[in-house]
């Protein structure tokens, strides 16, 4: 055996190559365990797979194919791209494929559908894929060409990337979320902070975090540059596959001794609320640095936060109070079983008391799709993971990106505001 001493990401690939070691910068051709794709990126690496001349997919049952991002359809375009998606799936008899009534976000309903599981190597043409890190998988963003390629072989090249090691403590205190985790970590290393590395997160304040915290932390590894972002596995997470699958997995470690490019500590119990301002999610602020922001749309949902634990959040806050008078609260539940316990736990019912829209599961808004455009100068808070320029409509609107703690309180009051300012 090599004395070479690897990452938990570099573990995974080397089994996904089958090899004794990796090393950072190596260029492997692994195994993939899951190619996922939605209804705008899947249509492309459908065009290349014609084009190509290809004939198979390399199993049924190792494709996902999501349509969440323009599903109910919004316009001639989308349908079209659905439709292409519909025949592909029926064509090669795609064991997962998720239509209307049965849909959610993608990087939500992986999770839930239990089609990610630790050890794993998973690609997906959205740069979010990153998000299945929380169950102890390596999954990056690919573009729709190595979708392409991955449908067909199984396989593809990847570069092994170093790592940052971001070590937890603590435990978060009441109104602060894993949504400002994240951002305080972009905050402070920018989004190009871990360019192709591997943020690996670690430590006793791991233990703190729900699923649910590590997916939302996961999600946004993405922005500040990084190939993935990685959770350990512990009994929290095994006892969260264990209810979704049965099939066998595989379990990776970090070597005590791995090299990291940098260790980050992060003190839970000193996380504040915290605010990306545009146009970029690394410009970060918290309230005692923010000033009277009029707002006149909020979004509560998105890969990022529209999980469960997320509109029990959001009810939290605007359970028997009121969205305030020229402000809009959109509400978007990640998946149809997220719906139902809405429904179930009578967070819908609050939601809509309070005056909010509780719309079908989509990406929608969050990519300046529908269900939510801004027009010229109006400002959002979202629940949502990019804020640049135009992202969710006309180039001279403005996103914030918050938790749903902040979005739900800014709802309330029609400013940014703190969820202390109304409790």
């Amino acid at each position: 055996m090599s004395d070479t001493k690897m990452t938990m990401t570099q573990k995974i690939l080397a089994h996904a190559a089958g090899l004794e070691k990796v090393t950072p910068g190596q260029l492997i051709m692994a195994k993939l365990d899951l190619v996922m794709g939605n209804d705008i990126t899947s249509p492309v690496a459908m065009n290349a797979f014609e084009k190509a001349g290809c004939q198979s997919v390399f199993d049924k049952d190792k494709i996902a194919l999501i349509m969440d991002h323009f599903v109910p359809n919004k316009d001639i375009k989308a349908a079209q791209q659905a439709k292409q998606c519909r025949e592909f799936a029926q064509r090669f008899d795609i064991t997962n494929f998720y239509d209307v009534g049965k849909m959610g976000i993608e990087h939500a309903l992986i999770p839930e559908a239990g089609l990610c599981a630790p050890g794993e190597c998973i690609i997906g043409a959205d740069s979010h894929t990153c998000t299945y890190g929380a169950v102890g998988a390596f999954s990056t963003g690919v573009g729709s060409t190595d979708m392409c390629y991955g449908m067909t072989t199984g396989k593809l090249w990847f570069k092994v990337p170093s790592a940052l090691k971001i070590e937890l403590k603590g435990r978060l205190p009441k109104w602060s979320a894993a949504k400002d985790i994240i951002l305080h970590l972009i905050g402070m290393i920018g989004v190009d902070g871990a360019l192709y590395r591997s943020l690996e997160f670690c430590g006793d304040g791991v233990a703190t975090l729900s699923m649910e915290d590590r997916l939302c932390i996961c999600n946004m590894a993405i922005e500040a540059g990084a190939k993935n972002g990685i959770f350990p596995v512990d009994d929290i997470c095994r006892k969260y596959i264990a209810e979704r699958t049965d099939r066998k997995y595989t379990e990776f470690s970090a070597d005590e001794d791995a090299a990291y490019d940098k260790h980050i500590i992060i003190e839970l119990d000193k996380i504040k609320p915290t605010v990306s301002f545009p146009h970029l999610p690394s410009n970060t602020k918290t309230f005692d640095e923010i000033g009277d922001i009029k707002i006149d749309q909020c979004v509560i949902g998105s890969c990022t936060n529209g999980r469960i634990e997320d509109m029990r959040a959001a009810a939290e806050i605007l359970s028997g109070r009121q969205v305030a008078e020229g402000v809009r609260c959109i509400v978007i539940p990640a998946t149809q079983k997220v719906y139902l316990q809405m429904i179930n736990e009578g967070i819908t019912q609050a939601l809509v008391n309070a005056g909010c829209v509780v719309s079908t599961p989509t990406c929608g808004p969050c990519l300046g799709g529908y269900m939510g455009i801004l027009a010229e100068n109006e400002r959002c808070v979202s629940t949502t993971n990019r804020n640049f320029v135009g992202r969710m409509g006309h180039t001279k609107s403005e996103v914030y990106l918050a938790s749903p703690y902040v979005a739900a309180a800014s709802a309330v009051t029609g400013r940014l505001s703190c969820p202390q300012d109304i409790i």
